[in-house]
């Protein structure tokens, strides 16, 4: 298949399918992304996952763009991206006016918690299959641990979190380097 329009037809169906935003695509960009066409491994995906969410912009998009260029260049990038946003926009088109009615009703509000619960266990199950495929050395541990630390006690940014983690992995290395 042309590798544009696998690109497209890719990530229309994570575009399609993802409710919750950037994180709960996890699951959905590790499985097409990572293991149906290995277009990157995923200690390239958490990568491009960390890249994209320190820089300004949507992570999703700005994970398609960097999985896009590294397929097809530019072109690439734009052709992922296209077909990550063309689903929001058609289904943010046809439904907003009939959700905003809608949500008062108590099966709906009820329904739409429910999907943010499901969610919640989908990017669950993403993040600790990403831990165990991140953190495999004491140094990696000891990163998390601190980051974790920066963010539910001092809540720190996203980009002073990952600035920090960047500067500790870069301490790390050179003290091993330097030993």
């Amino acid at each position: 298949m042309n590798i544009y329009l696998k690109l497209f037809t890719s990530f229309f169906r994570m575009g399609l399918f993802t409710f919750g935003g950037g994180y709960a695509m996890l699951p959905l960009l590790q499985r097409e992304v990572v293991e149906n066409n290995k277009w990157a491994t995923e200690e390239e995906l958490l990568d491009y996952y960390a890249i994209g969410q320190t820089t300004p912009g949507i992570i999703a998009v700005n994970t398609a763009t960097f999985i896009g260029q590294k397929q097809k260049g530019t072109l690439g990038a734009i052709v992922a991206v296209l077909g990550l946003l063309t689903p929001s926009i058609v289904i943010i088109s046809l439904l907003s006016g009939v959700l905003e009615r809608a949500q008062n009703y108590p099966k709906v509000h009820s329904a739409l918690l429910g999907i943010r619960i499901a969610v919640s266990a989908l990017i669950l199950t993403t993040v600790i299959q990403m831990g165990k495929s991140a953190i495999k050395e004491v140094k990696a541990l000891l990163i998390f641990l601190v980051a974790l630390v920066l963010i539910l006690v001092f809540k720190t940014s996203i980009v002073t979190t990952v600035l920090l983690g960047a500067l500790l992995g870069i301490a790390f290395t050179w003290r091993q380097s330097n030993a």
